[in-house]
């Protein structure tokens, strides 16, 4: 029997849940593990936990107590420090990894976009006139545009803020993705947007603002994907499957080389 841990929190995650639950039959167990940012998560069709583990050894020990058999990590993009974790911990642990990621958006024709390599970077290339800022960075990073004060932030998030956000002229708009071309683009015309914030998250639940940015020729200050270590990475639901399988045979093929123990020879 797998005992598999996904680290979720993405549409893609949610979608492997879906997929796990109906292998139920296989006889393997999965756990769909959120960080607890956010207030009210999404149901999923498998046992959920939800909170940190305490960095690289409480990972470790979590492997470890529960028999974990195989990690998923399908955390988002910018989520590099449990991706970091969970690639030391498997290693120490001896446990396999995949990590079922999205390939980073591209700018297409018509696109009007500044890379750049950090939030402090994007907060940088806001210097000048007051503007209206749609800011789609989380709540977690909004204290790094306070450099900033003479923009009005459009602040769209999942759960309402239990404190005023660190930005003196704001609108929060509490939404959860994912969300639509039109919606996008009447958003930011409502809200008379001159310029998008945003992580290179890729993915289909949050592209729908750089279409509707396209469409009204708005600029997107887009902060690229931090570097994370090496490993096993697929883009796809079916390439976790496959990956899972194959592990599973090669565990099998292992055991049959293994020679028998003496009790087994009857000796």
């Amino acid at each position: 029997m797998r005992n598999i841990l996904v680290l979720g929190g993405t549409l893609e995650a949610s979608a492997l849940a879906r997929a796990l639950a109906e292998r139920a039959a296989l006889g393997d167990r999965a756990v769909f593990s959120y960080a607890g940012r956010v207030a009210d998560p999404n149901a999923q069709p498998i046992p959920l936990r939800v909170g940190g583990f305490g960095g690289v050894p409480g990972l470790l020990r979590h492997l470890r107590d529960e028999g974990v058999t195989h990690v998923v990590d399908a955390t988002h993009p910018f989520a590099t420090q449990i991706s970091g974790n969970a690639i030391a911990a498997c290693a120490q642990a001896g446990v396999p990894l995949v990590a079922l990621t999205r390939p980073p958006w591209q700018p297409g024709s018509g696109d009007r976009w500044q890379m750049v390599a950090d939030l402090p970077a994007a907060a940088a290339a806001l210097s000048g006139p007051p503007r209206r800022v749609f800011l789609a960075v989380g709540r977690t990073h909004l204290a790094a545009f306070a450099v900033q004060p003479q923009h009005h932030y459009v602040l769209r998030l999942v759960d309402a803020p239990q404190s005023p956000p660190p930005l003196p002229q704001h609108t929060v708009i509490v939404s959860r993705g994912p969300f639509d071309v039109a919606g996008d683009t009447a958003l930011m015309r409502e809200h008379r947007v001159d310029v998008i914030v945003c992580k290179n998250a890729g993915g289909i639940g949050a592209q729908a603002k750089l279409h509707a940015a396209r469409s009204l020729g708005l600029p997107i200050v887009m902060v690229t994907r931090a570097v994370v270590p090496t490993r096993h990475e697929v883009t796809s639901v079916a390439a976790v499957l496959q990956w899972l399988d194959g592990v599973q045979e090669q565990e099998i093929r292992d055991q049959e080389s293994t020679p028998s123990t003496s009790t087994e020879r009857g000796v």
